[in-house]
């Protein structure tokens, strides 16, 4: 059974962390750690099996653990994403938009090969990505429109430049268009599907995003639409979003648990 260790106790990491705690995925749930402690604290209060709070992402990359789950931000996978590898640790990231700075994807990808070691990326919000991976070499181009209510976006770094103010917006109103590599940054808890689209996608035509704001939807809808030589496809996914966190879809939480399923499981594995 694989020992786990969890790097961030927010909507997510809870919900990874007690689909473990019940046996949901077979694995064993060792480390944990938060920037803020009583994260960790209220974390491991839900749990059955009580991991070990460690003071320090150092000391977590560096327990007796498999697997690190990342679940904190893009900031943790650039300051912290590396060590753990160099622990000789596989790694899951949830927080992908910080894969989108060719430094940080260049310097992960050359430490797998360095020291044996994996990355898994979920599928998060979003379907269709063997797709997108089977047809990189013939795409002509790719588009994904995001559309959330105002209060999801919230927060984000955009609107500290932009002169949109969200609680004016009574209609489905477009706030941004461009690349998926500036959306990320502008948008880093928000839009790590156009980061997965695009990753899917490497080496082939730049991913285009939309983010629309509508006051009057109760999803977070993502909507992608991919042509080329293979000829095109169109994929709408309506998410709900978590509970706990508007901002992040229910499909990303269950997404990143069956992704977690699969390293650890040892049955049939379906789909490319």
């Amino acid at each position: 059974m694989k020992r786990v260790g969890l790097l961030g106790c927010g909507a997510i990491g809870t919900d990874i962390a007690l689909a473990i705690d019940s046996g949901k995925v077979p694995a064993k749930l060792t480390h944990v750690y938060d920037f803020t402690k009583k994260s960790s604290e209220l974390l491991a209060s839900k749990l059955q099996n009580k991991p070990v709070i460690t003071e320090n992402v150092g000391l977590l990359a560096a327990a007796p653990v498999d697997l690190i789950i990342e679940a904190a931000s893009q900031d943790a996978v650039r300051d912290n994403a590396l060590s753990i590898l160099q622990n000789r640790k596989d790694l899951m990231i949830m927080s992908v938009g910080a894969l989108l700075d060719e430094s940080i994807y260049d310097i992960l990808f050359d430490a797998c090969k360095d020291f044996n070691k994996k990355v898994y990326l979920p599928s998060g919000a979003i379907l269709g990505l063997d797709g997108i991976r089977s047809v990189k070499e013939e795409l002509n181009s790719i588009t994904l429109v995001t559309t959330k209510n105002p209060r999801a976006l919230k927060g984000a770094k955009f609107f500290e430049t932009s002169e949109i103010d969200l609680e004016k917006i009574s209609t489905s109103t477009t706030i941004y268009e461009g690349s998926a590599q500036e959306a990320v940054k502008l948008f880093p808890a928000n839009i790590n599907v156009a980061a997965l689209i695009s990753l899917a996608g490497i080496g082939s035509v730049a991913t285009k995003v939309r983010i629309v704001a509508d006051p009057m939807t109760n999803k977070n809808i993502h909507e992608i639409e991919a042509e080329g030589k293979f000829g095109k496809f169109s994929i709408k996914v309506e998410n709900i979003p978590s509970q706990s966190n508007p901002k992040t879809s229910r499909l990303a939480i269950l997404s990143a648990i069956e992704c977690l399923k699969k390293i650890c499981g040892s049955e049939i594995n379906i789909g490319t």
